[in-house]
């Protein structure tokens, strides 16, 4: 049986302390399998990485938003002002309040914001949970369509069946497994392959496609998508026309101009070494730059100082 393979090392002092394992995918836009290490032909939960999919099931059933609160829709956010501020205006379209919302509390994703809400007296709130704009799109779309609101999380609820069809669409294969995301939506389990089948058709899609829609709004607002300094929102930022989403236990799944496909996985679920394993791949690809040089080591601090990092293992990507 395949296993996932040895894709980054820890290096400390130029001693390798340690190595981070898993799976790498890259798709042509054909959807086939161009190059592939690990495991990729085996059920996995794409997580948050799914958020693009869901987005479009929910445009298929009338969501009208656009530009930067597409984006949100299909975001794991960073809990910035600018956030919370849009998650409040899809609740404001669909005329609910916070509390419709069904995300668990919890404080904002990034760390210097999380401070700042902390020492504004703040604890923790639905709104600031990193999926409050997936959820108030739900619950916008919900309330176009005259579903219920209460149970908008359920894998029986119509919002989620067109959701589980946007996914399998893309993916082109079918959902294997269905659990409960940490949001407490559904999540819904594919191939790695799958899932870099589903990037490299949003990325490559026409604008005027629901598909084509949501990677724009993602490449033009990526702040939303992501945060203000985010990896992602730098990646997109650095190459023209790549669309991305990261998800929990160390899924990253990128989409290329052309319709090409990118996911990985790290089997123990660090999000250090995703940044690293994604850029040595579109290095492997041919796609340079300084932000993709920059992502290809995550430092590693000994006192006050700089001794080591997270790199790729070279002869994996060679």
């Amino acid at each position: 049986m395949t296993e996932p393979v040895l894709l980054a090392n820890v290096v400390r002092s130029d001693f390798v302390e340690g190595h981070h394992r898993g799976s790498v995918v890259v798709t042509d836009p054909d959807g086939t399998v161009d190059w592939a290490v690990g495991v990729v032909d085996q059920p996995m939960f794409p997580r948050s990485s799914n958020k693009p999919m869901q987005a479009l099931g929910m445009l298929r059933r009338g969501l009208p938003l656009t530009d930067e609160l597409l984006a949100l829709a299909g975001a794991s956010h960073s809990g910035e002002q600018f956030h919370l501020d849009g998650v409040r205006k899809i609740l404001a379209e669909a005329g609910l309040e916070e509390s419709a919302l069904r995300t668990p509390v919890a404080y904002p994703l990034d760390d210097d914001t999380r401070d700042a809400w902390v020492r504004g007296g703040h604890g923790k709130e639905r709104i600031v949970m990193n999926c409050s704009g997936k959820h108030a799109a739900m619950l916008l779309t919900s309330k176009l369509n005259g579903w219920s609101l209460e149970d908008y999380r359920s894998p029986d609820h119509p919002l989620q069946k067109e959701i589980r069809t946007a996914i399998e669409d893309t993916a082109g294969e079918q959902v294997s497994h269905v659990a409960v995301d940490g949001c407490g939506a559904p999540i819904f389990a594919l191939t790695l392959a799958g899932l870099a089948r589903s990037f490299g058709r949003f990325a490559g899609a026409a604008a005027d496609t629901p598909e084509g829609r949501i990677a724009d709004a993602f490449r033009a607002y990526p702040e939303y998508a992501s945060g203000s300094t985010r990896d992602e929102a730098e990646l997109m930022r650095a190459v023209n026309g790549l669309f991305c989403k990261a998800g929990a236990e160390g899924v990253y799944a990128v989409g290329l101009a052309d319709g090409t496909g990118i996911a990985l996985k790290l089997e123990d679920g660090t999000p250090r070494a995703r940044k690293v394993v994604m850029a040595a791949t579109l290095q492997r690809l041919g796609i340079t730059n300084e932000t993709i040089a920059n992502h290809l080591h995550f430092d590693l601090t000994g006192g006050d100082a700089v001794v080591g990092a997270v790199r790729p293992h070279a002869p994996t990507f060679a």
